[in-house]
């Protein structure tokens, strides 16, 4: 007598389950090299009435056994729509989440990849400082994420496995090469290398079109700038923007926007001018060259001038 109900039951949870899957609509990927799919995020900003989370480039890279997801995304539906383009692209498991960095637009929708009910049982993989500062940051993370952008879902979910030296990841004959930096556009900045089609994820250590947005040490970025610069390889995908068909001109153009945002800065300082002043003219000449600059460069210099004042 009770069999009916039972079926009901177990007839409701595994609808519920697939409505849920189908509700997640994969993300437009681009196949950029061989077995490389990137998807890449709208210049918007946190702000903005309509963001859901979708603003940093994130992909995945696909070997003969697995699959490295590398970035998800400002939020857990982000996250669950590029879960739904790996399984599109291939049935193949999905091995590795690879943070190329702390913040939530790269890291929120980890929480997809997380979720029991997803079975998909990944390692997380980041810089060795992103759990510590994962665990200072999450609490404002989540609470300025837009509720708008996650549904209530979004969770931080930390590294299992910590990048401090060069290191290699197995797909499968095909090896990703992970490597840590010192303080730069971050504390956490790592990058990924795709040893078989020579492609660099550099997350937000390099921007495209969109004004470079400073947390880290601008010292240390112009620097990583200075090395990475001298290793060009077959295919750059930034943090922000399209892959650059002239990586030097890309690398420069990114040096000039920080060094000018720095002079102008410590050259309003020695002058006497207090923040507001200096936010009016600082790398004024660049505004015209980058996307969101009335946005981001303000938020650059509201974070550099204090530091920069006892120095």
């Amino acid at each position: 007598m009770k069999r009916p109900g039972i079926f009901r039951c177990v007839v409701s949870c595994v609808l519920t389950v697939a409505c849920s899957l189908a509700t997640a609509e994969p993300l437009l990927m681009h196949e950029v090299a061989p077995g490389v799919y990137v998807h890449q995020g709208a210049h918007q900003d946190f702000d903005d009435a309509d963001y859901k989370g979708d603003i940093a480039n994130i992909g995945f890279v696909v070997g003969k056994e697995a699959v490295a997801v590398i970035d998800t995304g400002g939020s857990y539906d982000i996250g669950k729509s590029l879960a739904q383009a790996v399984a599109r692209v291939t049935p193949l498991p999905i091995r590795y989440v690879i943070n190329t960095h702390v913040h939530p637009d790269h890291i929120l929708g980890n929480a997809a990849f997380a979720d029991a009910n997803a079975h998909i049982h990944p390692q997380f993989v980041g810089h060795a400082q992103l759990a510590a500062v994962m665990y200072e940051s999450q609490d404002t993370y989540l609470r300025e994420a837009p509720a708008r952008a996650d549904g209530g879902k979004n969770t931080i979910v930390m590294p299992t496995i910590r990048i401090t030296e060069p290191q290699r990841l197995d797909l499968g004959n095909r090896k990703l090469l992970l490597q840590s930096w010192p303080a730069a556009h971050s504390t956490t900045d790592l990058t990924v290398l795709d040893e078989q089609t020579d492609t660099l994820w550099t997350g937000d250590l390099l921007f495209t079109e969109r004004t470079p947005s400073v947390d880290g040490d601008i010292k240390g970025w112009i620097q990583a700038i200075d090395t990475l610069k001298q290793k060009p390889v077959a295919l750059l995908i930034p943090g922000h923007g399209p892959s650059p068909k002239d990586q030097a001109a890309a690398w420069d153009a990114q040096r000039r926007y920080l060094q000018t945002l720095q002079s102008d800065i410590a050259q309003g300082i020695k002058k006497g001018q207090d923040m507001s002043e200096v936010m009016q003219h600082a790398a004024a000449q660049e505004k015209d060259k980058w996307q969101l600059f009335d946005i981001i460069n303000p938020r650059n210099v509201n974070l550099l001038f204090p530091k920069m004042e006892w120095q």
